[in-house]
């Protein structure tokens, strides 16, 4: 019986597209705090267990809290692959195309995409009016009606429409650096 020695190849991480600018940095390295944050949901549910099965003792916070931070996550992953370039794609088409008409699309997906996500934002500005302000203007969260009673609705209609407009700035960036790219 022989050992298998040879080194196991992986590629490295290398985090955002070079493409992605500053911004797409930043976005990479958040990234890890979403990461933790679902690690943590795991917890939490572990610990509502427990609580609950084990000691008859639940949490009225526990699967809000769940819910808000998944949610938050689940939003900063189109964001977190954008600028990873990791978004899935058909590339039925795009993998016979040569280079300078890969970068075409590259500039028009993008700058289509960015548009997409500003309308989106801009559509969502409703909802999140709603969800912080009072018809009177007065400052108020939209809360969950709950026992526990937290505002993570009013919440997570504030962060889709940031990280929407994060997204739309992303893709922009993206357009630009693809544009600027030197031509194959």
């Amino acid at each position: 019986m022989t050992e298998d020695t040879t080194p196991q190849t992986r590629e490295p991480d290398v985090g955002s597209t070079p493409e992605a600018g500053v911004l797409g940095r930043i976005i990479n390295m958040v990234g890890t705090g979403f990461a933790l944050a679902i690690l943590s949901c795991a917890g939490i549910l572990f610990l509502e267990v427990i609580l609950r099965y084990g000691f008859n003792r639940p949490t009225v916070w526990a699967h809000e809290t769940v819910i808000f931070l998944t949610a938050c996550s689940f939003i900063f992953g189109g964001l977190y692959a954008a600028a990873r370039n990791a978004h899935i794609r058909v590339v039925l088409i795009y993998d016979q195309l040569s280079a300078s008409a890969r970068r075409v699309m590259d500039v028009g997906i993008s700058a289509a995409c960015s548009l997409a996500c500003a309308c989106f934002a801009w559509a969502s500005w409703t909802s999140v009016a709603r969800a912080v302000w009072t018809p009177a203007g007065a400052l108020r969260l939209e809360t969950s009606g709950s026992a526990w009673n937290p505002p993570t609705p009013g919440l997570t209609k504030v962060f889709l429409f940031v990280m929407l407009l994060l997204l739309a700035l992303q893709f922009a960036v993206l357009a630009v650096n693809y544009l600027r790219k030197p031509g194959s």
